[in-house]
């Protein structure tokens, strides 16, 4: 008969009360924005444009050597009606033929314009640079600047549903949670254990933005009322930030702007990365929002994930296998201990059925995987931890210094 699991290590009752101390509050946070989900705002559905938005909206696209994605953004943007004015491709000197992609398009359609920014300026990240570019070189009659980035596609009635929704619920930011397009088993096992830690951390798309420093924000569908961007003297807030979004979104909340982070699964699809390898690299680098929040909050973050995502799935199976499969024996804390833990594992495997409609899982080979996400957990807090660490000194093939 199984003995006292504590009774050969005394001290481990000792960690267990500790664990307990801390981690419980954290659940207790993490459950009331998790119960934010019923509750949240419905997904974005497609609207048919009406005469008062004509010419409302200026579209801005940064690119950079993306001839082998852009096109379905094009297309879909070219699809939009008439509440679109404009499409501004800002390209920072291509090497490949996206040039040649977007005057392809703009000959077929001359709502289309190409620009090519200035040359980076100290300071500046790239992205941010070229938005604002674009940003000062759109129609000074238009109502709304919206950022859009060249991997996404864009489903019609996009814009005018968007700009439709800001102006009768009186928003002055809003971006859209997109829908992901996977392909391999290794992406489908480790994006949506990374975009989870997104959601504990912030909510489902959807839900209150709550304060200033706890907004998110997506810029791959970014759209801002023109004379908040105005106000805000364009992106310079956001000018060294490699999560610009999160940057400007929180600046312009504190300024007292009505922000909005909404589910546009409905409308707005992406291929952000190819493959498991680049998923951790590229999309690793950002998600612990280091440039948008001050250092304690960015500690104070990884260590949230790491007591509610991360350390379930260590502590469930070791306690386990460490009694020989018997919960006989277990002094109480190390009895609460497993079940809290047990309690949040069972919470996150709900959470992956929750999330699965905000990914395109018919016909991909890979989309079995999806569903053993979980198990990446620890491995996705371990990036959101090394990534905090360090500032990036790459970004799409260009160099910054530290």
């Amino acid at each position: 008969m199984p003995t006292d699991v504590a009774a050969p290590f005394p001290w481990l009752s000792a960690i267990a009360v500790g664990l307990l101390v801390v981690q419980v509050p954290m659940v207790a946070v993490l459950l009331s924005r998790l119960l934010q989900g019923p509750f949240r705002r419905p997904p974005l559905a497609p609207e048919p444009s009406t005469l008062d938005q004509l010419g409302t909206v200026s579209v801005v696209v940064p690119t950079l050597n993306e001839a082998h994605r852009l096109r379905p953004c094009l297309e879909g943007l070219t699809r939009q009606s008439y509440e679109m004015r404009e499409v501004l491709v800002v390209d920072s000197r291509s090497t490949d033929s996206t040039q040649a992609v977007v005057e392809a398009y703009q000959a077929d359609d001359p709502r289309l314009r190409l620009l090519e920014d200035d040359p980076l300026p100290q300071g500046w990240v790239g992205r941010p640079w070229a938005l604002d570019y674009g940003f000062r070189h759109t129609a000074a009659a238009s109502t709304w600047v919206l950022g859009i980035d060249a991997d996404t596609q864009p489903q019609p009635g996009l814009v005018a549903a968007l700009a439709k929704a800001m102006e009768t619920e009186g928003y002055d930011l809003v971006s859209l949670a997109p829908r992901f397009i996977l392909k391999y088993p290794g992406e489908f096992w480790l994006q949506p254990a990374l975009l989870m830690t997104l959601v504990y951390r912030f909510g489902p798309a959807g839900s209150p933005s709550g304060a200033p420093q706890r907004v998110m924000a997506n810029g791959q569908c970014f759209m801002v009322r023109r004379s908040l961007l105005e106000q805000l003297d364009g992106y310079q807030s956001a000018s060294a930030s490699f999560c610009d979004d999160v940057t400007l979104a929180r600046c312009a909340a504190a300024q007292g702007a009505k922000v909005g982070f909404w589910d546009g699964s409905r409308l707005l699809k992406v291929r952000m990365y190819d493959g498991m390898a680049e998923t951790w690299r590229e999309w690793g680098r950002s998600l612990d929002l280091k440039d948008a929040a001050s250092a304690s909050q960015v500690w104070w973050d990884f260590a949230f994930l790491a007591l509610v995502q991360g350390l379930p799935w260590v502590l469930v199976p070791g306690l386990w296998l460490v009694h020989q499969g018997s919960l006989e024996g277990f002094s109480l804390p190390l009895l609460l201990l497993w079940a809290v833990n047990l309690g949040l594992l069972a919470v996150r495997v709900g959470m992956q059925a929750a999330v699965a409609s905000a990914y395109d899982l018919q016909g991909a080979p890979g989309a079995w995987a999806f569903w053993l996400s979980p198990l990446a957990d620890p491995v996705a807090v371990v990036r959101i931890g090394l990534s905090s660490l360090r500032r990036p000194t790459q970004w799409r093939g260009r160099q910054y210094s530290t």
